[in-house]
């Protein structure tokens, strides 16, 4: 009767759960779950996000843009657009940009001897072993900051791995001299130098930095590059990549950067 007994009472509280865990279920959220699995679910935080979870709860609840994944590029984009029923915008895939090109080519204050690292250098003499104070010191303070292996030192200057390059901008938030910058992913041409010295004295420390000579201003269709502070600058809405002012650059500083050639035509409105 025992045996009985305690087998009733197993079979009632067995059926009371069942029919507890059918009216208190949480239905799953199926566009939720189709979110996360268009993402990479590299989890890097280049959209803004705490990582690809934290993201599909936003393009869900429509906080976030679908081409805010700087990972998947317009693949993934399109993906999202699809289950949301969304047009998919301009593609805003960022990858990072080391402003300097100077690397063995600047000239040195002094040798410095310590700890492989930009800012243990930054604090004795004067801020930099460099001459140029604006340019890479070259100690790969970003190199080890990158956890995609998307940074490098060569010729001791920093130079990114676009093709590995995430966008995540962990290797500008380490860089002391804050000349790591983002730019969007189909920029072909960049100006990799952060002078801001008149061109008498950039020649003294530097034997590439920009002049300033308004060559590559001059030479341009579409007004997409301009010198502020003795330094050429590009805007990447206006540029189509013609490679134009890279190839009248007397120091030929301005440079392919080898990233995404697929032909850009601008229309009426930038996109």
């Amino acid at each position: 009767m025992a045996v009985l007994a305690l087998g009733g009472v197993g079979l009632a509280m067995g059926l009371v759960l069942a029919a507890a865990s059918r009216v208190f279920a949480v239905p799953e959220d199926e566009i939720l779950k189709s979110l996360e699995e268009a993402l990479p679910g590299a989890n890097c935080g280049g959209c803004g996000f705490a990582g690809c979870a934290a993201l599909a709860g936003a393009l869900r609840d429509g906080t976030a843009e679908v081409n805010a994944c700087p990972v998947g590029g317009i693949e993934t984009a399109e993906r999202l657009g699809a289950i949301l029923g969304v047009q998919v915008g301009k593609n805003t895939r960022l990858t990072a940009l080391v402003r300097c090109s100077g690397g063995l080519r600047a000239k040195n204050k002094y040798a410095y001897e310590g700890l492989s690292d930009c800012l243990a250098a930054m604090r004795i003499g004067g801020g930099s072993p460099k001459e140029c104070q604006y340019g890479c010191i070259g100690l790969g303070t970003c190199v080890a900051s990158c956890p995609w292996g998307a940074i490098s030192l060569v010729d001791g200057v920093a130079v990114v791995d676009h093709e590995r390059c995430t966008g995540c901008l962990r290797c500008a938030e380490s860089c002391p001299k804050k000349i790591i910058i983002p730019v969007p992913y189909h920029a072909d041409v960049n100006v990799a130098c952060s002078s801001q010295e008149k061109g008498g004295v950039l020649r003294r420390v530097c034997d590439i930095g920009c002049l300033g000579c308004r060559m590559c201003e001059k030479v341009c269709q579409y007004g997409a590059i301009r010198i502020k502070d003795n330094l050429a600058s590009i805007d990447f809405d206006l540029c189509v990549g013609c490679g134009d002012c890279a190839e009248k650059c007397p120091r030929k500083l301005i440079v392919d950067a080898k990233l995404d050639r697929t032909p850009r035509v601008l229309s009426e409105t930038g996109d």
